[in-house]
């Protein structure tokens, strides 16, 4: 914990950016509850359900191919200013979903709203390396993961207390005076990091892509950080809370704590063992993370021993992605990182689709039990691939 804390007194930069990352992410957790528990007032289908979380994560796939060189080509204090004002405006248009037929509108406004975060996402992980290196970097990442874990644990749980006590549509506006004070600190950080390049937007995304494919050491990482996207589970969270937990506590509430017991561990994770992970011991937290979503699997129908499982859940997965992004980050050439980090975004929400869109078809054919089996054993053979493969890489 010291060497977070003397990080962030010494570093102005990045005690700026751990403010407006804590207000964005907040923001976004906190809007969550809301969203689904509308779907299910709204009588959504899984496949419905499953689709709008899908819709997070589908803007970062479509875009990636040019997110990358936005952000290597633009100032990033003003790209982050407008796409923060992009999400502020998205939120508010949810106000407008008032009856299953305006659905096809939610989809669309949660896909603006996200294809500005996604790039809002990559022209931070961009910067990083640029302010911070080695040691600093990869804790700077962890720092970034612990906030991302503490703003899930409370906007989560914020954000059901408020649907439960008032009703979606408050939270909704909550959400957006959260984004807007957000680019307000961000109009007073001073950054003068600037692009230096005169190539063309076409020729800097070939040279991307051809930068990518002549470095094999990279592909594997951008893979075996992507693993990690199997770890979202809002879809069989929902979905349990209107199942099951809904007889023992309301709805809102339900999902709500769920996602924050979990975020809980994601919190504590790097707190106990972000000095513990190296190279050799990241084969190990695989097979743990595994253990761990079986677990869940085994327990889920039950609320309580449910959130106990998912703590246990939670406590590994963000030393996996910090790690795992600070090995990618470090790997790669400065001119590069704008385009690399952003399909790399893009492999990740491809695999967190694919899950996601998995749940949503397998729910009417087999248990969320099973389900849950599955993706832990998706870990179990990350590890293998891990152990057998890329750690000669690296």
């Amino acid at each position: 914990m010291k060497q977070y804390t003397q990080l962030l007194r010494n570093n102005l930069l990045i005690r700026r950016f751990s403010t407006i990352w804590f207000i964005d992410y907040f923001a976004t957790w906190f809007s969550n509850v809301a969203i689904y528990t509308l779907l299910l007032q709204l009588d959504a289908s899984a496949m419905i359900i499953s689709l709008v979380v899908a819709m997070h994560f589908i803007p970062t796939i479509i875009q990636a191919p040019f997110s990358g060189v936005v952000v290597d080509r633009l100032s990033p204090k003003k790209l982050i200013g407008i796409l923060m004002l992009i999400e502020c405006v998205m939120t508010l248009m949810f106000l407008t979903i008032t009856s299953i037929e305006h659905i096809w509108y939610l989809m669309l406004f949660i896909f603006i709203r996200m294809s500005a975060s996604s790039i809002h996402f990559a022209a931070f992980m961009a910067l990083l390396p640029k302010v911070v290196q080695g040691k600093e970097l990869q804790r700077t990442n962890e720092i970034h993961s612990i906030i991302w874990s503490v703003t899930f644990t409370a906007g989560m749980a914020a954000g059901g207390v408020v649907v439960h006590l008032f009703d979606v549509y408050t939270a909704f506006v909550i959400d957006a005076a959260l984004f807007f004070i957000g680019f307000l600190i961000l109009l007073g950080t001073k950054l003068n990091l600037h692009p230096n390049t005169k190539e063309k937007f076409f020729s800097m995304m070939v040279e991307g892509v051809k930068y990518i494919k002549k470095n094999p050491k990279i592909i594997h990482l951008m893979l075996l950080h992507s693993v990690v996207g199997v770890a979202i589970f809002d879809t069989i969270v929902t979905l349990l809370a209107d199942y099951y937990y809904k007889y023992v506590i309301s709805i809102p509430l339900a999902i709500g704590l769920t996602n924050a017991a979990r975020a809980l561990g994601l919190m504590m994770g790097p707190l106990l063992i972000g000095n513990w992970i190296n190279k050799e011991r990241l084969y190990y937290l695989l097979f743990f993370q595994a253990g761990t979503i079986i677990l869940w699997g085994v327990v889920q129908k039950n609320f309580y021993m449910g959130l106990l499982a998912m703590f246990l859940v939670g406590f590994a997965t963000t030393t996996l992605w910090s790690y795992t992004y600070a090995m990618l980050q470090e790997s790669i050439e400065s001119r590069y990182l704008g385009r690399v980090v952003s399909y790399n975004d893009m492999i990740f929400m491809v695999v967190t689709v694919v899950t996601t869109l998995f749940i949503g078809a397998a729910v009417d054919y087999m248990g969320l039990d099973k389900i849950t089996y599955i993706l832990g054993l998706i870990f179990i053979l990350c590890a293998i691939y891990y152990k057998v493969l890329v750690q000669k890489l690296i």
